[in-house]
């Protein structure tokens, strides 16, 4: 083995924070906080928006929740939708850090998350990060979470939104009898 082919192996399993069987576990985080925000959202356009019909509302919460994650949405309607209405979707992304504070701290750890495990599978999604600098979503004074930490919180926030089931904790094992 070559000097550069040891270099770039040593690079590699130091830059790699994640098994590659985690990234997939990860995703599915993102993924949940991706529609915590949408529910948020289309609860929050219900009011603001209150003359739209509930289709409409979605689609901007759609577009907002793809712009902010860069993601490709699964529905022709939201794209065209988001092309067609470009500057209300810039006008809540601006918007996010004020009518969803709430969830600022778990759309930081997201953002991060997303780019860790793209960046592991070769994608290049810093851009994600930077606009959400920009709009003040990205708080860069939090420590980063470790994943375990990560998808603790989110499984709680999930609960607290009604999209999965609260886990109780386990009672304490009971004493063996003497």
């Amino acid at each position: 083995m070559s000097e550069f082919q040891q270099y770039t192996k040593d690079q590699e399993e130091q830059e790699a924070p994640f098994d590659s069987k985690l990234i997939p576990v990860m995703r599915e985080a993102v993924l949940t906080v991706q529609m915590v925000l949408y529910r948020t959202l289309k609860e929050n356009m219900a009011t603001r928006y209150a003359d739209w019909p509930p289709e409409k509302q979605g689609r901007l919460a759609g577009a907002v929740v793809n712009n902010l994650f860069g993601t490709e949405a699964l529905d022709p309607g939201v794209t065209d939708f988001a092309r067609e209405h470009r500057e209300l979707v810039e006008d809540e992304l601006r918007g996010l850090s004020e009518n969803c504070e709430n969830l600022v701290p778990f759309l930081t750890d997201a953002l991060r998350m997303q780019t860790i495990c793209d960046n592991q599978e070769g994608i290049h999604s810093l851009g994600c990060l930077l606009m959400a600098r920009e709009l003040g979503i990205l708080r860069e004074d939090r420590a980063l979470p470790l994943p375990s930490t990560f998808m603790l919180s989110v499984r709680n926030l999930a609960a607290a939104h009604g999209i999965i089931e609260k886990v109780e904790a386990a009672p304490p094992p009971e004493d063996p009898p003497e």
